[in-house]
């Protein structure tokens, strides 16, 4: 047993937006020579497939992992859930808020909902930190939290290699494991003078997806996802979970399943809308607009919004639209509709 490090794994923004790319740059500078910290590159989380490289490499790391992304924290982590990067929620004292609440309409004193959801599994004895990249524009930031981190854990771990889930080969996981080659070769990249040796060092490319990640720290099991999907993204566990199962079949663009989902369990990380791209934004929140929320400025609710939605794509998808017919379960009133209601009959 050795003393373990704090791995520290930068998600790349999608595209070559100069200023993430340049954030993104300081961090790793500033983390290549710090103590108790090994860092590293890889591409978007949300567009790695399960036997990308860089997912292999995410599997590989046996001890306390921080994840830096371009994404909601909740989305980090359920996204590395899926890929089943799991360990203990490690807290980080850099956060970023979606400007989705007004505060002037906001009661301080309410306590926020208490989810119950069924949790995931096999969860190993370490640590996953997840910080969104927009918690701030300083690298000095990030490399601050990283040391309270490091100070926070000291612990002892199992050699790399054992840990590996998957069969890459090693000169896949080396292009991971030497940051300094990494940088160096993404700025050839971006300067148009990379060689074949420079595109060697960068992780392997992915494309733009569009699949929902599932919170199942929400997620309670209900199944009304899967009766609402008609297009076979969600299927079961041997343990009788929901999951994405074919995670393709998704239609990009549509959220559909999200707004229809009762805890808000289901997240779509690259969505416009901060509660379905995973904020803590909670569909049945009284300090949010619902209609806002999940349906339509128009105050759409969430279901018309979730059918409209469903019925475009399955027409694109040249079948017949369904409406309220299929998938829709009924709903047993609770304290939300009756609060809906006292709103809608007060006078204006």
């Amino acid at each position: 047993m050795a003393p373990s490090k704090l791995t520290v794994v930068i998600s790349q923004a999608q595209g070559r937006n100069p200023v993430k790319r340049q954030l993104e740059e300081d961090i790793l500078t500033a983390l290549i020579s710090e103590p108790g910290v090994d860092v590293s590159l890889i591409p978007h989380l949300y567009d790695m497939p399960h036997d990308h490289t860089g997912t292999l490499f995410l599997k590989s790391v046996p001890g306390d992992l921080l994840v830096l992304s371009w994404m909601y924290e909740r989305a980090i982590r359920w996204t590395l859930d899926r890929a089943h990067v799991r360990g203990q929620v490690g807290t980080s004292l850099l956060t970023y808020e979606a400007d989705e609440v007004d505060d002037d309409d906001s009661d301080m004193d309410e306590a926020p909902k208490q989810y119950r959801g069924i949790g995931s599994i096999d969860i190993p004895d370490r640590r996953i930190y997840c910080i969104d990249l927009r918690s701030t524009e300083s690298a000095n930031e990030y490399l601050a939290e990283v040391r309270r981190i490091v100070r926070e854990n000291s612990v002892a771990t199992v050699d790399l290699m054992s840990f590996i889930q998957g069969s890459p080969k090693a000169d896949q996981l080396q292009r991971y494991l030497q940051p300094d080659r990494q940088l160096e070769a993404r700025r050839a990249l971006d300067q148009g003078a990379a060689t074949a040796a420079d595109h060697a060092a960068l992780p392997e490319d992915t494309r733009r997806r569009w699949y929902p990640v599932i919170d199942y720290s929400r997620c309670t099991n209900c199944m009304e996802c899967i009766d609402f999907c008609l297009f076979g993204v969600y299927g079961v566990d041997a343990l009788d979970r929901i999951l994405v199962e074919e995670q393709d079949n998704c239609k990009k663009g549509c959220p559909a399943c999200s707004r229809v989902c009762p805890e808000n369990a289901i997240v779509f990380p690259q969505h416009k809308a901060p509660a379905i791209a995973g904020s803590d934004g909670e569909v049945s929140g009284i300090k949010i607009d619902l209609s806002k929320l999940f349906g339509g400025d128009d105050g759409t609710s969430p279901l018309e919004m979730a059918v409209r939605e469903r019925d475009r794509e399955l027409v694109l998808d040249g079948r017949e639209a369904v409406g309220m017919a299929v998938g829709i379960r009924p709903r047993e009133r609770d304290e939300f509709d009756d609060l809906m209601d006292e709103l809608d009959s007060l006078e204006y």
